[in-house]
């Protein structure tokens, strides 16, 4: 059998997200209803925005998992992204910075959903 993952991120208007998402990672959907909307990520791996399973979700909310777009290259490509995405107006959470892994910088969508940008292993 051969399995796949989808990664979840729980949104207050699954469109909207998907326009945000979307114009982030430059690619568009590969699966769309009104309330969920999917991302392929390559092979056995998505990423989905789910609206409709909370109510009120607000950027106060605590978030305890974010996803994480890997890099290839080096410090420079994780700087290059984190001004590509200052420019587009995302609301940075965390500047880029040096972590155990490798330069890091963490953004948020418009639910407050984290977004961190890594190195890829």
């Amino acid at each position: 059998m051969t399995a796949s993952i989808v990664f979840i991120v729980y949104v207050n208007d699954a469109p909207v997200s998907a326009r945000f998402y979307g114009d982030l990672l430059g690619t568009k959907p590969s699966f769309e209803t009104p309330g969920y909307i999917a991302f392929d990520l390559g092979p056995g791996a998505d990423l989905a925005l789910w609206s409709g399973q909370l109510d009120g979700l607000t950027p106060a909310t605590p978030r305890t998992s974010e996803v994480c777009l890997a890099l290839p290259g080096g410090p420079s490509e994780v700087d290059e992204k984190f001004q590509q995405w200052k420019a587009k107006g995302v609301e940075v959470v965390h500047e880029p910075r040096d972590e155990v892994f490798g330069r890091t910088f963490v953004v948020a969508d418009p639910d407050g959903n984290r977004i961190r940008v890594a190195p890829q292993d």
